[in-house]
């Protein structure tokens, strides 16, 4: 038996559903030709002169109308195993004492309120993820709308050892033998799971979806109205590049059809790089938040038979992801963002900074859970000004543990420009930075007492 043979048998054991095998089993077959999914740069030209959304005016009457059929779907897959997490990342306090769940069922809750409208709200969970997260949501027992469920399951696969494409097997944790496919399985899990069927035959057309870590990502009626007007079947919200933005995906224009297509960093060729890299060259990134209609969605999955065809992302790891010595695998993933090259007349909108707010290290999360950022009455994050570059000592500060205990309440940064820790040094109560603020590594463990003020002044 061959090592996609043996991957088969062991999703259907799982009762992985057939159609996530098929689409497993087509990726797998390009991974055993030598495909890299690689995006030259010869073959594609920068994505230019596409329109903002601040530019999006529409009356009450039509966001009420399109927010009527719209559905709000996050993706809740990540466990943040880089911030040392083995829970939904989602289950961090984000904001005073509101976790991202919280603070994303407010987003919704408010937008129903302001409009009357039933916006259902449905998360992707992970098989890693589903237990916590719904058992978080248990005490809104508001969310669910029209018979639908609060959430729906992503599928699996098996992680392939690196030597020979055969299922790894992991006695010590058979639950790291297995891993989610990208968040390219979006299509398939809302198919197989029945929720793209349900959402239609409620009324349901068009679906609003982002990463549950990106808080910026709320429900915007007038998003919904413009998209319900533009007849296109996909939209990407994109952001302009800066520097700091090399890695993630960034949308290009392939020159042999003119579709636009998203080239994730894992797609570029070594020699390409600096190219890709460079912002005044490819001026947009993918906030991985887009706009789906629902029924062309399942019209070209039927005609595809289940596979859209997605772009393969050939990802090496070692099967525990603590352990460096572990074997090396490769999971077979994609981008739900690559689906902007499948449908006819997809198109993409130049959206601001504030929708792309994503929490990838503690640096991201002591950003928002700082002052830098007020939570309106509706559940949106906001700042007044341009958020401080924060770099904390990754020896002392990268995982959630080491973080809340050094940082127990976060500082003021509100008037700081930047803050850069080296070494190990914890953090009263009341402490404030303003300006550029860089604290030296000393060699030994250090305290910022309560209620300094650091920098400027």
């Amino acid at each position: 038996m061959n090592g996609l043979e043996q991957a088969q048998r062991r999703m259907a054991e799982a009762d992985v559903p057939q159609h996530a095998i098929d689409v497993f089993s087509d990726f797998y077959a390009q991974l055993a030709d030598g495909a890299t999914g690689l995006i030259r740069e010869a073959d594609v030209e920068p994505l230019v002169d596409i329109s903002h959304a601040s530019k999006i005016s529409h009356d009450e009457d039509a966001s009420r109308a399109a927010a009527s059929v719209t559905a709000v779907i996050k993706l809740n897959g990540g466990l943040g195993t880089g911030m040392g997490l083995d829970r939904a990342k989602t289950l961090l306090r984000a904001h005073g004492d509101l976790t991202f769940l919280d603070v994303i069922v407010g987003q919704v809750r408010s937008l129903r309120a302001s409009l009357g409208v039933p916006v259902p709200l449905l998360f992707m969970n992970s098989f890693r993820t589903r237990e916590d997260t719904l058992g978080a949501l248990a005490p809104y027992d508001d969310l669910a709308v029209d018979g639908l469920p609060i959430d729906f399951l992503q599928n699996r696969e098996p992680k392939l050892r690196a030597d020979d494409l055969t299922p790894v097997d992991w006695p010590a944790d058979p639950s790291l033998e297995w891993c989610p496919p990208g968040h390219g399985d979006l299509y398939t899990a809302l198919e197989v799971s029945g929720i793209l069927d349900a959402l239609i035959d409620r009324g349901f057309r068009y679906a609003t979806v982002s990463n549950a870590d990106n808080l910026g990502a709320a429900p915007d009626p007038a998003m919904m109205a413009w998209f319900a007007a533009s007849g296109a079947p996909y939209a990407a919200e994109v952001c302009r590049r800066t520097p700091a933005d090399v890695k993630g995906g960034h949308i290009v224009v392939r020159k042999s059809d003119g579709r636009l297509v998203l080239r994730d960093t894992a797609q570029i060729a070594a020699e390409d790089v600096a190219l890709a890299d460079d912002p005044k060259r490819h001026t947009y990134f993918h906030t991985n938040n887009l706009w789906l209609d629902l029924e062309v969605v399942r019209a070209t999955l039927q005609e595809r038979h289940g596979i859209l065809g997605l772009p393969l992302i050939r990802n090496e790891k070692t099967v525990d992801p603590t352990d460096e010595s572990s074997p090396k695998v490769i999971q077979i993933e994609c981008a739900m963002g690559a689906a902007v090259e499948v449908f006819d007349g997809a198109t993409a909108i130049e959206v601001d900074r504030s929708r792309f707010l994503p929490v990838k290290t503690t640096n991201d999360l002591l950003l928002l859970q700082s002052d830098v950022y007020e939570l309106g009455d509706d559940f949106r994050l906001r700042t007044s000004g341009e958020a401080p570059l924060v770099d904390l000592d990754r020896r002392f500060y990268s995982t959630i543990t080491d973080f809340d205990r050094r940082l127990p309440v976060p500082p003021s940064l509100l008037d700081a420009r930047s803050l850069t820790v080296r070494g190990d040094w914890t953090f009263g109560p009341g402490v404030a930075v303003s300006g550029d603020v860089a604290l030296e590594d000393t060699g030994v463990p250090e305290t910022v007492a309560p209620s300094t003020r650091l920098g400027d002044g």
